[in-house]
């Protein structure tokens, strides 16, 4: 069965990638408007990742990132397997981790983006060996020397 929200997601995503970051930025919060703060974790979760992507300041891609955090907590494996059966939600927060420790580097507080890069570190054994996980060991190695 197709996830139309899902669906919806990439397709925001794909704008973004093609070059029209407001237009995706659009797209996203108009799903976001529809599902909302209590919809389906997982549709939370990936909606919240990928508007963290197209905001232009760092505290509201803070905000984003946060509730990607939040939604990834509340979710289940058989929730993410009903989208992909090689997904686990452990999966989920090197990334997330990532991204969050970025937003508070950009914001300052160091302290924070330390906690965060530690965090996506410890969880990174959730990973497999490929191309996915390399890029997300090079942007954690990139923050590192961002945060010195």
């Amino acid at each position: 069965m197709t996830d139309d929200v899902m669906v919806a997601i990439d397709a925001g995503l794909r704008k973004h990638l093609a070059g029209d970051r407001a237009g995706a930025k659009t797209d996203l919060l108009g799903l976001w408007a529809r599902i909302g703060e209590d919809g389906d974790p997982l549709h939370r979760c990936a909606l919240a990742h990928h508007l963290a992507d197209v905001c232009d300041e760092p505290a509201e891609e803070l905000e984003w990132d946060l509730r990607a955090l939040s939604a990834a907590d509340s979710l289940t494996d058989a929730r993410v397997q009903e989208h992909h059966a090689t997904l686990a939600v452990r999966g989920f927060y090197p990334s997330l981790h990532l991204n969050l420790g970025e937003d508070y580097r950009k914001l300052g507080d160091f302290e924070a983006a330390r906690r965060h890069l530690a965090a996506a570190r410890e969880k990174l054994d959730a990973l497999g060996e490929d191309d996915y996980a390399e890029g997300i060991r090079l942007a954690l190695d990139g923050l590192a020397e961002r945060l010195g």
